[in-house]
């Protein structure tokens, strides 16, 4: 059985307006921006053109400041800050299993689908990981084909193939696997 120390996924309450703040930080991948409020994370993505806010920024978004520099400095492999973001039971299903993904591997979206017990989902495991908008910590960029390529990753595959071989060169010394 596999365990993470990342915290569950909370679906975020649709009905309450929570004033977000909203951070962008410079990676070797390009800006990365931060969404979130006071009790979680809810969106980490490469999408440029947000506007950002210049209030004092919660704890909880200067915690994944933190630990995405650290993740990229090469020094951390498991997130620990508080993230949320709406979806379906089945989507909150597969944005939990990737959260069991191991640092530095990989599995087929055919091995996703089977790992939710439902092997005839892999289209819609497929689209629920297109979907996932904490990129990096719901580690969706892990899932690979099941012939071994690169495919599908919203930051683009330049980002993916980037993300995967830094997990590997940081966890096993690897430079380059694709």
């Amino acid at each position: 059985m596999i365990t993470s120390h990342i915290p569950p996924i909370m679906p975020s309450d649709a009905g309450i307006e929570i004033p977000s703040h909203i951070h962008t930080i410079t990676t070797p991948v390009g800006p990365l921006t931060i969404i979130g409020d006071a009790q979680a994370v809810n969106t980490l993505t490469f999408k440029e053109g947000i506007a950002i806010t210049h209030d004092p920024l919660p704890d909880t978004m200067l915690q994944c400041i933190e630990e995405l520099a650290a993740y990229f400095g090469g020094s951390l492999q498991q997130f620990t800050f508080p993230i949320a973001q709406p979806g379906t039971a089945f989507q909150q299903t597969v944005w939990q299993q990737l959260t069991m993904i191991p640092y530095g591997q990989t599995i087929s979206y055919m091995q996703l689908a089977k790992r939710i017990n439902n092997p005839k989902s892999i289209r819609a495991v497929g689209t629920t990981n297109g979907k996932n908008r904490i990129a990096i910590v719901v580690p969706c960029h892990r899932v690979i084909g099941s012939d071994g390529s690169l495919t599908g990753y919203a930051g683009g595959i330049w980002r993916k193939k980037w993300l995967l071989e830094h997990e590997m060169k940081q966890k096993f010394g690897s430079l380059e696997l694709f």
